[in-house]
């Protein structure tokens, strides 16, 4: 599975977070770690049970790549 993430370079630190799975966020002193934790965090999230009533129902829902993710002429995937 791959998720979008948004990260930066704020003085001595990199932050991120998972725009698809809001609640994973990370602060680390390298890029690197920073993926790390992003991905760390994300395995966490959807590791964990979600409780619901016994009438509810879990579905999943399938939704077309966004235009902006598809590879432009240059050959690198769009920005959004």
């Amino acid at each position: 599975m791959k998720f979008r993430a948004v990260i930066k370079h704020s003085q001595d630190w990199w932050i991120g977070w998972l725009v698809d799975l809001p609640g994973v966020n990370a602060q680390e002193r390298t890029k690197d770690e920073l993926l790390e934790s992003l991905r760390i965090g994300a395995e966490d999230m959807l590791a964990m049970e979600i409780p619901f009533e016994p009438e509810a129902q879990m579905m999943m829902v399938e939704v077309a790549e966004p235009q902006w993710s598809e590879p432009t002429e240059s050959g690198k995937e769009g920005r959004p």
